[in-house]
């Protein structure tokens, strides 16, 4: 399939376009052809204006017809096969064992949205009978069901060039919901987006539904994504990245004459409690865990471990040497894009220049090459902490902090002044978490997931799964981007009271005593 660098809109491709941008390999500086289009606000207007257009068709079509549609996009994009691949191994520095499993999970994610289509569950239907002789007031007849909120912005993430982009797991919640979606592709990895993009359209085709469900917009600059967030008939955003680009999409949205819901996720420090047995019993364990887990797809994860607290003592300091002694074994590697090294750079020095924080070993002397970046684990007391809410920020990265506290205490008092995280783990015993009862209850308000000894990083797509949090892990605690109930985010109730049969949408209608016709 042809890169062609054109904006996907309405099924059709502008033949051509004004300033363009370029994809480069982070691994080797390689520019990547072709150029590509910069989006512009009339993009967005013509794709809002075919996604409103085509939302009722969209929406009312049956349950079979959107699953068969899900389906039909995962055939298409493994029907791209290694060029799919290849192409984000380019443009991201990725490592193909890994992009082969993220591609796998996009189709995953799209056929396990398919199977709640058709289940049906997730229009949460509540039929309560009426009642005409109840006294001294009739009771009405009430019927609610969840609708589609209308046209969805979707926001690609750079860390996951499948899974969190074009098709991935936001795209699939709104379009299982029944919402077009005009997604925005992340301009670190345009091609990658476009191939994805063209695997919705020809999707579209095959299953004979309109083509203003889907399009994407390109472009490098922040005026796109604003054009995106304050168009009127965008009804809702969905967002994972930084928390200044969450933020500044939620202000842009809240501030509209009609406001919108923006859900983005905005990272996390995914804080780590060493409990004391644990720590004696299992160090060793637990160490080479971290190590692995800080590093893994050089720490470009939302759900990277970068906090870590402790007991000071010996076995901490035997704990941080082994880490310590982990890390430097580890090379240096390939970010995502040299704007992620060099945020990941200036982060780590300037928790280093904080006063009371120290590095095992060197910051940033393995990190130099285009886009290298190296581990590096800071250490700091309690008091420097509580002192500097700016340690308990995450770092976009393969870094993390780790807090000495002095006694119990302190430990739980900084559990306490955490702020809004996606994950928090505990590694205890049974002893220790008879000592710290208090624990679980504390971390329940400041995370959406709480891990018992174990590793955050990787992220089972489930319908029990919660990948969210309170602010400023996301936008809005109450929902998840991962996971079934991820659809919930783009539906809204609608109740229907004393309507005669003939007038129920599908699957309200039932007998007086409750009954399904």
């Amino acid at each position: 399939m042809r890169i062609t660098g054109c904006q996907l809109i309405d099924g059709e491709e502008p033949v051509s376009c004004g300033e363009t941008f370029q994809a480069v390999n982070p691994a080797t500086g390689e520019t990547l052809e072709p150029p590509f289009c910069e989006g512009t606000a009339r993009d967005v207007d013509r794709a809002a204006l075919a996604a409103e257009r085509d939302f009722d068709t969209f929406r009312n079509a049956s349950a079979e017809r959107r699953a068969v549609l899900l389906e039909t996009v995962g055939e298409e994009l493994l029907a791209l096969g290694d060029e799919l691949l290849d192409r984000a191994g380019a443009e991201t520095g990725l490592p193909r064992p890994r992009l082969e499993g993220e591609q796998l999970r996009t189709v995953n994610q799209l056929r396990l949205f398919a199977q709640v289509v058709r289940a049906g569950d997730y229009r949460g239907i509540r039929i309560d009978p009426g009642d005409p002789d109840r006294t001294p007031l009739p009771k009405p007849d009430l019927r609610l069901r969840y609708i589609p909120l209308g046209p969805v912005a979707v926001f690609g993430a750079s860390n996951f060039p499948l899974a969190f982009s074009v098709a991935g797991g936001d795209t699939a919640s709104a379009l299982a919901a029944g919402c077009p979606v005009l997604a925005k592709g992340h301009p670190a990895h345009p091609g990658t987006s476009e191939l994805a993009g063209r695997a919705i359209v020809a999707a579209l085709r095959r299953c004979h539904l309109p083509a203003g469900v889907f399009a994407l917009v390109q472009g490098s600059s922040h005026s796109l994504g604003a054009s995106l967030a304050v168009h009127p008939l965008v009804r809702a955003v969905a967002f994972t990245g930084s928390l200044k680009g969450g933020r500044a999409l939620f202000n842009l949205a809240a501030a509209r004459n009609e406001p919108i819901p923006v859900f983005a996720e905005m990272g996390s420090s995914n804080p780590q409690f060493l409990l004391p047995e644990a720590l004696r019993e299992r160090g060793a364990e637990i160490a080479a865990g971290f190590a692995e887990a800080l590093t893994l797809g050089v720490g470009q994860f939302c759900t990277n471990p970068g906090l870590l607290f402790a007991i000071a003592g010996s076995d901490l300091e035997t704990f941080a040497s082994r880490v310590s002694a982990m890390l430097g074994e580890k090379s240096a590697g390939v970010m995502l894009h040299r704007g992620i090294r060099e945020a990941y750079l200036s982060e780590v020095g300037r928790r280093s220049r904080i006063a009371g924080v120290r590095p095992f070993g060197e910051v940033g002397e393995a990190a130099s090459g285009a886009c290298l970046a190296a581990p590096v684990l800071l250490r700091t007391d309690f008091a420097s902490f509580y002192k500097e809410r700016e340690l308990s920020e995450e770092i976009f990265g393969p870094a993390a902090v780790l807090v000495a506290c002095a006694d119990r205490d302190e430990l739980v008092t900084a559990a306490r002044r955490l702020r809004g995280q996606l994950t928090a783990t505990l590694h205890g015993t049974a002893g220790d978490f008879s000592a710290f009862s208090e624990l679980p209850g504390i971390l329940e308000v400041k995370a959406g997931r709480l891990i018992c000894n174990g590793f955050p990083t990787g992220v089972e797509v489930s319908p029990a799964m919660v990948h969210g949090g309170p602010y400023p892990a996301t936008t809005d605690s109450r929902f998840t981007s991962v996971g079934t109930a991820a659809i919930q985010r783009f539906l809204r109730p609608v109740c229907y009271q004393n309507f005669p049969p003939a007038l129920l949408p599908d699957g309200l209608g039932t007998s007086r005593k409750g009954h399904t016709d």
